[in-house]
């Protein structure tokens, strides 16, 4: 959808509060999706990424900070909520994925 929409703003220039938080969501899921060639991340660690980016933690993140917000999230998580991730995603499971990805956030922020 998001690229669908993506090309469709190519040849308008109003565009709703709704369709410019889609792009700029959608913007931020594909640079969030970028892996290096062969090596591909652990399902743990994507569904971690994907969780951020799909829930609005990346929203107002510059898009040049996407890739460094993906490495304090890669870097810092603790084994304990990897192998969390790997069970049912379950509201406690939930809420500490989302605190984690909002203390990550805040270091990105003191980094800069």
């Amino acid at each position: 959808q998001y690229r669908e929409v993506a090309a469709f703003a190519q040849f308008g220039s109003d565009l709703d509060a709704a369709t410019q938080a889609l792009l700029n969501r959608g913007a931020r899921l594909t640079e969030i999706l970028k892996q290096p060639q062969y090596t591909p991340l652990p399902i743990e660690k994507q569904i971690l990424v994907i969780y951020a980016a799909v829930n609005g933690f990346c929203d107002r993140m510059p898009l040049d900070k996407i890739a460094q917000y993906e490495k304090i999230i890669l870097s810092t998580v603790k084994p304990d909520l990897l192998e969390d991730l790997k069970g049912t995603l379950t509201k406690e499971i939930k809420s500490q994925i989302e605190t984690f990805l909002n203390q990550s956030a805040i270091a990105l922020e003191g980094s800069n």
